[in-house]
């Protein structure tokens, strides 16, 4: 451990485990005080999750949201990173147990892991359903989607393809839009063997309404958004079980199977099962609970910030800017403990609003001294705020070239791509050039694809003979 160049002590280590929005904050906001810092997460790289669902739907790289967390250390030299997962936590030693047989000691522990899916018991849904809270998941969707759509293209729509979105809050929206504009935009062009009409976009809310937490008028401007898109909204509808080949739903009473190649799972969250091994007060979803400074109750010199920390008396947005503030309390009231002082005032969410997007040149904003937004001037304020959030240059540029080619040059139909199985002919096919036909517009071109699609004049025949 260095050593103070005053004191010839080593000086206190505060030890951050998570390297999300608010292990970064309190990361950062340490970088001149005289401590040491060592960030510990499971992955090497920051993910910026608000953006997980466009690589989902194969607009963005994995690239473009994730950010090297040593990199840290380019403007900060007093932290190091350790890549590990904490098994458990003992406060009276001041220790925590990596995987691999790592141990840390600390002084000063702040605890920002986020969160996990809240499958709220449903029988299937933790098997067969797909989140979104890692890099490795939202590529496993786009995977599946394009091997789904290429087993279609090859082997004929025998039936309807769903994507089934389960969750009405800003993920589940954002999700459905960006399914429900690839299906409507891309499809017609890139999958013309397919007909659009049997390609279903199917979200799925129990309340009455998407966007809980926004103003009515802005839940009914995405209501009609995603109708306008084509997207089947089952509001007011219960999941009841998740299986291999759908989800079996109720609404007033009234229980009806959905067939799905793929079920995406944007409802509730919970904290990671690891947090039970780690001798914190747990509140509401597992969560841990917190005072007015966020120190974790019972628990000397350890803070909770973040999606997984949890106040009783005031619980707060699972935002971005929360978690940021946290951090930033955090490392504040750590600052001044070392320092003597005992004048920190309790932590106060600033709110600075919430936003969600639709799709393109469509979102609703809810922002402080702002009118209540929706449309393209809250569209435009969503796509500068997320690129601006990002970490690092690179990342802005990646992500601002990639949403530039797909909502400003419309029709490029460009989709990032992966790796899908093999296709395998379930019966003899042959394929045949297809009729000559005369030079026509785009939009021409597009209705004739859709109208070969539903009589299923497709490019690729089964072999009349089989």
């Amino acid at each position: 451990m260095p050593e103070s160049a005053v004191s010839g002590q080593k000086r206190p280590h505060v030890v951050v485990v998570g390297g999300g929005f608010g292990g970064i904050a309190a990361v950062r906001k340490l970088k001149r005080a005289d401590v040491d810092v060592t960030l510990i997460d499971r992955h090497t790289y920051n993910t910026f999750q608000p953006l997980l669902y466009q690589v989902a739907t194969a607009s963005l790289n994995p690239g473009d949201i994730t950010w090297f967390l040593r990199a840290i250390r380019a403007k900060q030299s007093n932290v190091r990173f350790l890549k590990g997962l904490v098994v458990s936590m003992d406060h009276e030693a001041q220790t925590l147990k990596l995987d691999g047989g790592v141990e840390v000691k600390y002084d000063h522990l702040v605890i920002a892991v986020g969160v996990t899916a809240n499958y709220f018991g449903i029988p299937g849904a933790e098997q067969f359903a797909m989140p979104l809270y890692r890099r490795s998941q939202a590529l496993a969707v786009r995977d599946r989607m394009f091997a789904s759509l290429e087993d279609a293209a090859v082997n004929g729509q025998d039936r309807d393809l769903r994507i089934i979105v389960v969750g009405g809050g800003a993920t589940g929206v954002e999700t459905a839009g960006a399914f429900a504009e690839l299906r409507n935009n891309d499809m017609p062009v890139t999958y013309p063997e397919l007909d659009r009409n049997r390609v279903h976009i199917t979200l799925i809310e129990m309340l009455p309404h998407v966007l809980g937490p926004f103003h009515p008028k802005l839940r009914d401007y995405a209501r009609k958004s995603l109708e306008k898109r084509d997207v089947d909204l089952r509001l007011g509808t219960a999941v009841k079980e998740v299986r291999e080949d759908g989800v079996l739903v109720e609404h007033d009473g009234v229980e009806e199977f959905l067939l799905a190649g793929i079920v995406v799972w944007a409802s509730g969250i919970t904290a990671h099962p690891t947090v039970q091994d780690w001798a914190v007060p747990q509140g509401r979803g597992g969560r841990i609970e917190t005072d007015e400074h966020l120190r974790v109750k019972g628990v000397d010199n350890v803070y909770a910030i973040g999606d997984v920390s949890v106040s009783p008396d005031e619980p707060l947005p699972q935002l971005a800017q929360p978690a940021i503030q946290g951090g930033k309390h955090v490392a504040k009231v750590i600052r001044a403990e070392l320092d003597g002082k005992k004048t920190v005032k309790p932590f106060s969410y600033k709110d600075k609003g919430t936003m969600a997007t639709i799709g393109r040149s469509s979102a609703v904003a809810e922002i402080k001294f702002l009118p209540r937004l929706t449309g393209f001037p809250a569209w435009v304020i969503w796509v500068g705020l997320h690129v601006a959030t990002l970490l690092g240059n690179r990342n802005r540029f990646a992500t601002m070239i990639n949403l530039t080619a797909k909502y400003l040059v419309w029709g490029s139909h460009n989709a990032i791509v992966g790796e899908t199985p093999p296709v395998v002919a379930l019966k003899p096919v042959t394929v045949e050039a297809r009729s000559p036909r005369k030079a026509v517009s785009r939009a021409a071109a597009r209705k004739a694809a859709e109208a070969d699609a539903a009589e299923g004049l497709e490019t690729i025949r089964q072999d009349p003979r089989s």
